[in-house]
């Protein structure tokens, strides 16, 4: 009778799962309402970037190239970088400053350079503009960050200077370094925060899946994220708050109401964090895209163990008692329908069975969004057997003080 029993609830927790509509992928930036504002908001899209050499001129290229009819400008946070972060933004803007020139005197806490881009023709958006090619007087400004302060997490250090230069601006378009974005993405977050006066829209970057690790786990990511946070229930007027860090666009008054950035300084997760927190204050919207891309590359499943390990056990309070209960968790609902299925008889069979099928078919949507092969969904039970090692990883690190590692930083230990 366990058997059957196991099978039976594991079916009816997948029954559960899939009423939620978490699996949706038609909550995204094309199907979203869209205003055309008579008078478009200014914006100033703040950049933090630590150690980004590889990837910065992509990403800072396409903000640059944005076809936005508003008032817009990026501020580059360099959070210290020792691989020439900065010095690559530099050399590939057009008409530099002259030595002491651009300097700005109200920011007191770091220096700051500005850098205009003169109006010209628009270049690819993925390269910057060479020397003559500009792009409609976009200004660029490259801040050099102050050392990270004691109870903050340092991207949200970095995040909070951007935010203190971006002055008086309507809205602020939080992006990470490592996404490029479509040049009509602003235009786009802008139109859906104004449809329904939100506070904050977010889009879901879609992450890169080329490399064999990439398009057998980066899919199961952002599915197990819409687990975490359907969609559909973020976009609600009341309940879970949530947002997806790469790309987030929030009302400057709205988070000044919220506290600012100071208000989640040592959150690990500061995405959701902060979406929960602007919730209160008003509506969210939150939704996939393919105008925003993650230009990172995992090319084995180290890095992506090590994406999912800085944050995971963060997400369970570091509680070890939620650690053991969502492994187990996932034993009953990820492994138990399959090996019931294949190693049974009888109902426990068929129960077994059926509640894998659900498995795989509530898969499906976002295997179809990312171009994946239907036959992926079969693999789910091992690709969740790799997030719980990651997860018991993240616990483990936490413990030797090495949890939420990034760029050189454990940042565990101020998010508790």
């Amino acid at each position: 009778m366990i058997a059957p029993g196991l099978a039976a609830l594991a079916l009816l927790i997948w029954l559960g799962l899939a009423a939620t509509g978490f699996w949706r992928t038609d909550i995204n930036d094309r199907r979203a309402a869209k205003a055309q504002p008579a008078a478009w908001p200014s914006v100033v899209a703040v950049v933090p970037a630590r150690n980004e050499a590889d990837v910065i001129a992509r990403s800072i290229g396409s903000l640059a190239a944005q076809d936005y009819p508003g008032s817009f400008s990026i501020v580059l946070v360099d959070d210290n970088s020792d691989d020439g972060t900065a010095d690559i933004v530099r050399a590939d803007l057009s008409l530099l400053p002259q030595a002491g020139e651009g300097l700005d005197e109200g920011l007191s806490s770091f220096s700051s350079e500005a850098i205009s881009v003169e109006e010209g023709r628009r270049p690819s958006p993925n390269p910057l503009p060479q020397a003559g090619e500009g792009l409609n007087g976009t200004r660029v400004r490259i801040l050099r960050g102050a050392p990270l302060a004691a109870g903050w997490t340092g991207k949200l250090w970095a995040v909070s200077q951007g935010v203190k230069a971006a002055g008086t601006a309507d809205y602020l378009w939080l992006t990470d370094a490592d996404i490029e974005h479509a040049p009509d993405t602003l235009r786009t977050l802008v139109g859906i925060a104004e449809s329904g006066e939100r506070r904050l829209v977010s889009f879901m970057a879609k992450l890169r899946c080329d490399t064999l690790a990439e398009r057998a786990l980066i899919p199961a990511f952002v599915f197990f994220f819409q687990m975490l946070y359907p969609f559909a229930w973020v976009n609600r007027a009341r309940g879970i708050g949530a947002a997806a860090g790469g790309c987030m666009l929030v009302r400057r008054d709205a988070l000044e109401a919220a506290g600012g950035i100071a208000a989640i300084r040592n959150a690990l997760i500061d995405d959701c964090t902060l979406g929960a927190l602007i919730k209160r204050h008003g509506p969210i919207w939150l939704g996939l895209t393919d105008r925003s891309r993650s230009i990172r590359p995992y090319d084995t499943p180290g890095p992506i163990a090590a994406m999912i390990a800085r944050s995971a056990y963060a997400q369970l309070d570091y509680s070890p008692l939620k650690l053991i209960g969502t492994v187990l968790g996932l034993a009953l609902v990820y492994f138990t329908p399959p090996l019931l299925a294949l190693f049974h008889a009888g109902a426990a069979r068929w129960l077994g069975a059926a509640g894998w099928a659900l498995m795989a078919a509530s898969f499906q949507p976002m295997l179809h969004f990312y171009r994946r092969s239907p036959l992926w969904s079969l693999a789910l039970p091992g690709i969740a057997a790799f997030y719980a090692g990651c997860t018991i990883l993240s616990a483990w690190q936490h413990g030797r003080g090495r949890g939420g590692m990034w760029k050189g930083r454990a940042q565990a230990a101020v998010g508790q």
